[in-house]
């Protein structure tokens, strides 16, 4: 198809410097886990975008020294020529590809840990990270400011030398430049402290540093936050942010602008939970249209829809539309556009499942949307392309429309499998995703601290993303309202069976506290005890007093305060763990989540479980010390204790060998949360995973994947490191 020209705006390419963008997409920098020790993994990631229509992509933070170690994260480093020589790779693939190669030059001060260099970071003023535990940095004198500024040259020259045609004096989120110009960190009295010019001193001397050593060879770009949200002790819009644009505009070709700080950056990657597309405007859509720059600006705002790309190019918010988490949902995004292919677009649905990865300490980053995010170079997978499978003339029957059913239907499909067949027990296909989605509005009120409870409603692209892939395939037939017994199953006539049935919340109070089930819960039949779906799907009705049990300290058990106790309901909420909802600490929804709760009155108790339930009272007790007790009267118990798969089909299917092999079934796989509860963003990974090795020697066991390593028997690594130990107290192995 032809693009619509009302898009055409989009495709227009946009001068930064001395080089151009092809068009006015651009891949903002973002972790993914690759750093430079996995050069692979950051060309090929990077590479996949660049081929997909995105005309710039970017490296995450990239550590310029030792002293700026975020581990356990990963981050990029250019420390060196052997840095260097790995994220080159991430250049000329781009370059392969006719997109522009950024780097974002990093310096942390007190937000860098530096657990693996043990080095000590240095900062404006010796404040203690809000970020990190009990991190202290030097108090930098005039030397030290020398010193880091000619770090930066340095690492702006070796990035020149990789081949990067961008290079970032990165200030946002709280980092080094930031903290100078941001009264919240930088309590000096001398020439780089006090006055806005003084505190703007050190940021506006890297710039004229870097721009002088790198020449007209490379653009200069910055990312600022031009508000950190902390009000007047930070930096402010209408104060320090619109004039720091001004002020240093002439060292700049390119402003990537954002809003927030490092210790809550999800007001920047703003979890879809809270925020909607486009939120940043009322920060970052203020620069240009207020004629603060005459520089070409990128923002972000998990920005996904078509139109709106147009409109914010056409109102002058922005000149180039900035991506992270879309880029990652969709790398061929702009090409979709391009082709007028709109409805194949995957939308980020803003689970943050990508950022949770890399503040665990991945890699690899994965995506819900895109199964074969960070999987590019390991395992050779492409969003977009497949080879028909080796055994494409078996029929398949996917049993289960969930996310793992879904996904694994829709590959088969993709890799030319004569016929596959989705069968679906219940009227609709998505599973546990149609329910979930309704979830987290609570009263529709705005939140005491930016953004309000939109809900999960965006989750929903999950299943309309594969419902639509899945009508145009002409070899997938999807099938509802049908349930199917072991015998349907073997005698449908197909070749290849896969079960993906799913798991339900234990209805006894199962879970992963005592390993076992709760004196008093039997959900099945007592009317004032609930699961999560009773209460979703409005099962049973739900008395004025309710107590949650959250073990699973993700986000259901968060979510159904959220729910009740907007609707009126008095809510105590009860978790075994030190904070209620604590993965979403990863998923950076914590913070906004618990003051959402606290808005709403509910009552939380953490390292808390149940001992017993009784007719209108539960006894709890401390984790920590059992004879602790507490007793809570209450109309409803809601339990989310602990999730079971639902794999009976299966077992009754696996138990009978004679019977598949008498109807012809070949093989049989187990997937989902049928085959252990788990995120969606994994089941979704098991049903690709398991299509797209359909034809490999045994594909329940997952093929070996390329590990990116230093190997001790790598003649040029061993010979460094024995030079480096002959200089130490070390002994050299025999």
């Amino acid at each position: 198809m032809a693009r619509d020209p009302k898009y055409d705006i989009l495709f227009e390419p946009v001068k930064i410097g001395p080089k151009t963008l092809r068009n006015r997409f651009y891949q903002v920098p973002h972790c993914i886990g690759a750093g430079s020790e996995k050069p692979g993994f950051q060309a090929y990631h990077r590479g996949i975008k660049a081929e997909g229509g995105w005309a710039a992509c970017c490296t995450e933070y990239c550590s310029i020294s030792p002293e700026s170690d975020d581990t356990m994260r990963v981050s990029a480093r250019i420390w060196d020529e052997g840095d260097v020589q790995n994220l080159s790779a991430m250049c000329d693939r781009l370059h392969q590809f006719g997109a522009l190669a950024g780097i974002e030059l990093w310096y942390g001060g007190p937000h860098a840990p530096c657990m693996e260099t043990r080095d000590t970071p240095r900062g404006p003023s010796q404040i203690a990270s809000e970020f990190e535990a009990n991190i202290y940095p030097r108090y930098m004198d005039k030397d030290d400011i020398k010193l880091v500024q000619q770090y930066y040259v340095d690492a702006a020259l070796r990035a020149r030398e990789a081949g990067f045609d961008i290079i970032y004096v990165y200030g946002a989120h709280s980092y080094l430049p930031l903290q100078f110009l941001s009264p919240w960190a930088n309590k000096r009295t001398d020439e780089y402290g006090g006055s806005f010019e003084n505190r703007a001193r050190f940021w506006k001397e890297s710039l004229e540093k870097v721009r002088e050593a790198v020449g007209d060879d490379c653009a200069i770009a910055s990312r600022f936050a031009v508000d950190t949200l902390y009000g007047s002790s930070g930096v402010e819009l209408e104060k320090d942010g619109i004039r720091f644009v001004e002020y240093v505009d002439h060292l700049v070709d390119l402003w990537d602008l954002t809003v927030g700080d490092i210790a809550e950056w999800g007001q920047n990657a703003g979890p879809s939970r809270f925020f909607e597309e486009n939120h940043e405007k009322p920060y970052t859509g203020r620069i240009k249209p207020g004629n603060h720059t005459d520089k070409p600006v990128v923002g972000v705002g998990r920005i996904v829809s078509p139109d709106t790309m147009v409109a914010i190019i056409q109102s002058g918010q922005f000149d180039i539309i900035g991506a992270a988490r879309p880029s990652i949902a969709d790398p061929f995004l702009p090409k979709k556009i391009e082709e007028g292919r709109l409805d194949d677009i995957r939308e980020c649905i803003g689970c943050n499942q990508c950022i949770s990865r890399w503040e665990i300490g991945g890699p690899p980053m994965v995506c819900t949307q895109n199964a074969t995010a960070g999987e590019e170079y390991r395992r050779g997978w492409h969003p977009e392309r497949f080879h028909k499978a080796a055994n494409a003339d078996k029929g398949v029957l996917v049993v289960g429309a969930g996310p793992a059913g879904m996904e694994a239907a829709m590959i088969l499909g993709k890799r030319e499998m004569s016929a596959v067949h989705l069968v679906e027990a219940g009227p609709e296909i998505g599973g546990n995703v149609n329910w979930v989605s309704t979830l987290g509005h609570s009263d529709g009120k705005e939140n005491i601290f930016r953004g309000t409870a939109r809900g999960l409603g965006d989750w929903k692209r999950v299943v309309n993303y594969r419902q639509i892939q899945l009508d145009k395939l002409k070899n997938v037939e999807v099938h509802t309202n049908s349930r199917l017994t072991a015998e349907a199953v073997r005698e449908y006539g197909a070749e290849i069976v896969i079960v993906a049935t799913g798991c339900h919340w234990a209805t006894d109070g199962l879970n992963s506290v005592t390993h076992d089930t709760i004196p008093g819960v039997d959900t099945l039949t007592n009317d004032w005890q609930l699961t999560p779906e009773d209460v979703a799907l409005g099962r049973k009705p739900v008395g004025h007093r309710v107590l949650i049990l959250d073990n699973e300290a993700y986000f259901m058990g968060v979510t159904l305060a959220q729910k009740l106790a907007g609707e009126g309901h008095e809510v105590h909420l009860l978790t075994q763990r030190a904070s209620v909802g604590q993965y979403m600490d990863y998923t950076l929804e914590a913070p906004m989540m618990h003051r959402e709760l606290h808005r709403l009155h509910v009552d939380m108790h953490t390292d808390t479980h149940i001992e017993r339930v009784d007719p209108g009272v539960v006894t709890a007790y401390n984790v920590w010390d059992p004879s602790h007790k507490e007793r809570f009267e209450v109309d409803t118990v809601v339990l989310c204790s602990a999730r079971v798969s639902d794999d009976e089909l299966y077992r009754e299917l696996k138990a009978d060998q004679e019977a598949l092999q008498a109807n012809g079934v070949e093989s049989l796989y187990l997937i989902g949360d049928a085959a252990a509860p788990r995120m969606i963003v994994d089941c979704i990974f098991d049903g690709h995973r398991l299509a797209r090795e359909i034809d490999s020697p045994n594909p329940a066991v997952p093929l070996p994947f390329i590990r990116e390593r230093r190997l001790w028997s790598t003649s040029t690594h061993k010979e460094f490191d024995v030079q480096l130990l002959a200089k130490s107290d070390m002994a050299p192995m025999a």
